[in-house]
C-alpha cells in the first residue's frame, strides 16, 4: 500500500515537473513526431502518431490557458538565459487563446477520413503528408508562443513551406500552380517582413518584442521607424490574405486536397492575424499605430471592401470549395475591421471572430470532403438534391452556414454583435449599417448551397440514388466543430470572455 501511495506520488511530482516544460513542449512536440511519421512508412502509424502528438499539444495549451487565466504571463526561458539576452516563450491571454485554436483544429482534423482518401494523395505517401502537416502545426504553435521576432519569422517560413507541399500534393493537376502562387506570395510576404525585422533591430538592438516595444520609444522620431511599420504591416497582410492581397488564397483553398483545405482555413490565416495584432498594438502600440500613423484611414476602407467583395465574388462561384475561399476573405475583413475600429469592443469582436471563423470554415471545408469523398465533384451543380442522401453532413453544412450569416445562437452571430457595437460606440454609424449588409450577402450563397441540397431534383447524369451518407470517422469531426459553433455561439463566456481579457491587454498596451 505504501509503496503504490510512493509510486503515485513520484508519479504526480515527474507530472508537476513535465508540466513546467510544456511551454516549449508545445511545439517540440509536434517537431519530433514529424520524423517519427516520415520514417514509419505506414500511413495507418502516422496517423497514429499525428493524433496523439497533437492530442498532447492540445491538452499542454489547455493547461497553460488555464495557468494564464489563473497566474497572469507565463515566461519559459530556453536554456536559462534571461530576456533579452535568451530566447523567451510567452504565454498571455491573446497568444494562448491563438494556441488552442490552432491545437484544437490540428486535433480535430487528423483522425478525419481515411488515409488517402481524405487527403487523396498518391498511394505510399500518407506519411510523408503526416509529417509536412506536423512540421506546419509546429511552425504555427511557434508563431504564437515565441517572446522573439526573428523567431516569429523563422516559424513563419517553417509553416509556409509545409503549407505550400500541402497544398501542392492535391489530385488536381492546377493544385500545383496555386502552390507556386501561394509560395510567390508567401516569399514576398515573408521578404518584407524580414526586411521590418532588420530595421527594427538596427534602431533598438533587441528582438525580444517586450523589450522592443519599451526601446521604441527611444527612437520614435527616426523617420525608419514608419518604413518599418510599414513592411511589417504589408508582409504580414499578404499572409493573412487582406484585400488586395488575397490573390493566393483562393486557387489555394480550392485545389487543395479537402483536409488541407479545412487546417489551413482554420489556423494558417488566424496565426497570422495574431501578429498582426503584436505588431500593431505590442510592438509600435495603439497611439503610435492610429494616431501617429493613422492606420484606421488604411485598414478601415480595406475590411469593409473585403466584407463586400469577398461575400459577392462567393455568390457566382459554381464551386463549393471556392465560394467558401471566397467567403474567407470576406470574414477576414470582419477580423481586420475589429482592428481598424480602434475601440476595445471591436477588438474584441476582431479576436472571438478569428476564433469562432475557425470553427465555422473548418467545420465547412470538412462537410466538403465528406460530399467529395461520396458525390466525386465539389461542383455546385452536382449535388442537388444531396441532402435528401447524406443528412447529417448537409445539416452540418446548415449550422455552419447560419453561423457565417450571424444568426442568433450562432457564434457569427456573438462576432458581429461586438463590431456592430464597437461601430456604434465611435460613432461610426456607416460602417455598422455596412457590416449588417454583407452579412446578408452570406444569406444569397448559403442560402443556394441550401436550396441546392434540400430543394432540388438530382441533376440528370448524376446516380444520387448511390449516394449515401458519409462514415462516422468523417462526420463526427464535422458536427464536432458545428456542435461548437452552437455552444460558444449560447455559452460566449469561453469564448467571447478569453477575448474580452486578450482585448483589454492590447488595447490596455500591456506587455
Amino acid at each position: 500500500m505504501f509503496g503504490l501511495l510512493s509510486t503515485w506520488s513520484d508519479w504526480a511530482t515527474s507530472l508537476s515537473t513535465l508540466s513546467e516544460h510544456f511551454p516549449v513542449l508545445v511545439v517540440v512536440v509536434p517537431m519530433l513526431s514529424a520524423p517519427l511519421c516520415f520514417l514509419s512508412r505506414n500511413g495507418r502509424a502516422a496517423r497514429g502518431i499525428s493524433f496523439f502528438a497533437l492530442l498532447s499539444c492540445l491538452l499542454m495549451v489547455i493547461h497553460l490557458l488555464g495557468r494564464v487565466l489563473d497566474e497572469g504571463v507565463v515566461s519559459y526561458r530556453l536554456g536559462g538565459w534571461p530576456p533579452p539576452l535568451g530566447i523567451e516563450y510567452r504565454y498571455d491571454q491573446i497568444n494562448a487563446f491563438v494556441a488552442l485554436i490552432v491545437a484544437f483544429v490540428a486535433t480535430v482534423v487528423v483522425p478525419f477520413g481515411q488515409n488517402k482518401k481524405a487527403f487523396r494523395v498518391p498511394a505510399g505517401r500518407t506519411n510523408v503528408i503526416y509529417a509536412v502537416y506536423l512540421l506546419c502545426t509546429s511552425g504555427l504553435l511557434g508563431m504564437c508562443v515565441t517572446g522573439d521576432l526573428f523567431n516569429v519569422y523563422v516559424f513563419l517560413e517553417i509553416s509556409s513551406l509545409s503549407a505550400y507541399t500541402l497544398v501542392a500534393i492535391g489530385a488536381e493537376r492546377r493544385a500545383m500552380m496555386s502552390a507556386f502562387s501561394y509560395l510567390t506570395m508567401g516569399t514576398i510576404g515573408g521578404l518584407f517582413f524580414l526586411i521590418g525585422i532588420g530595421m527594427l533591430y538596427q534602431m533598438t538592438g533587441t528582438l525580444n518584442i517586450v523589450d522592443l516595444s519599451m526601446r521604441l520609444y527611444d527612437v520614435s522620431s527616426v523617420r525608419t521607424l514608419s518604413v518599418a511599420f510599414a513592411t511589417l504591416f504589408v508582409g504580414v497582410s499578404i499572409k493573412l490574405a487582406v484585400f488586395p492581397l488575397h490573390q493566393w488564397l483562393p486557387n489555394a483553398y480550392t485545389y487543395a486536397p479537402p483536409k488541407v483545405s479545412a487546417f489551413l482555413a482554420a489556423t494558417a490565416t488566424k496565426v497570422a492575424f495574431y501578429v498582426m495584432l503584436r505588431i500593431i498594438f505590442t510592438i509600435f502600440g495603439r497611439e503610435r499605430s492610429f494616431e501617429q500613423m493613422n492606420l484606421d484611414r488604411i485598414l478601415l476602407p480595406l475590411s469593409i471592401a473585403a466584407m463586400f467583395m469577398g461575400s459577392i465574388a462567393a455568390i457566382y462561384q459554381t464551386n463549393i470549395k471556392r465560394l467558401l475561399a471566397f467567403s474567407s476573405i470576406a470574414q477576414i475583413g470582419y477580423m481586420t475591421l475589429g482592428i481598424s475600429l480602434d475601440s476595445l469592443t471591436g477588438l474584441v469582436g476582431g479576436i472571438v471572430h478569428l476564433f469562432n471563423h475557425a470553427l465555422m470554415k473548418g467545420g465547412l471545408f470538412l462537410a466538403v470532403a465528406c460530399i467529395l469523398f461520396r458525390l466525386g465533384s465539389v461542383k455546385i451543380d452536382d449535388m442537388r438534391g444531396i441532402g435528401r442522401r447524406m443528412p447529417w453532413t448537409m445539416g452540418a453544412v446548415v449550422v455552419l452556414g447560419l453561423g457565417l450569416v450571424g444568426v442568433p445562437g450562432t457564434v457569427g452571430f456573438v462576432s458581429k454583435w461586438y463590431l456592430v457595437l464597437g461601430a456604434l460606440e465611435r460613432e461610426l454609424y456607416v460602417v455598422a449599417f455596412l457590416t449588417l449588409v454583407s452579412s446578408l450577402l452570406a444569406v444569397v450563397y448559403v442560402w443556394r448551397l441550401v436550396e441546392v441540397a434540400w430543394f432540388s431534383d438530382p441533376k440528370p447524369g448524376i446516380r444520387m440514388a448511390e449516394v449515401r451518407e458519409a462514415p462516422l470517422t468523417m462526420v463526427v469531426p464535422v458536427w464536432a466543430l458545428a456542435a461548437a459553433t452552437i455552444y460558444f455561439g449560447i455559452f460566449t463566456e469561453h469564448s467571447a470572455g478569453v477575448a474580452r481579457l486578450a482585448a483589454a491587454q492590447l488595447f490596455g498596451g500591456t506587455p
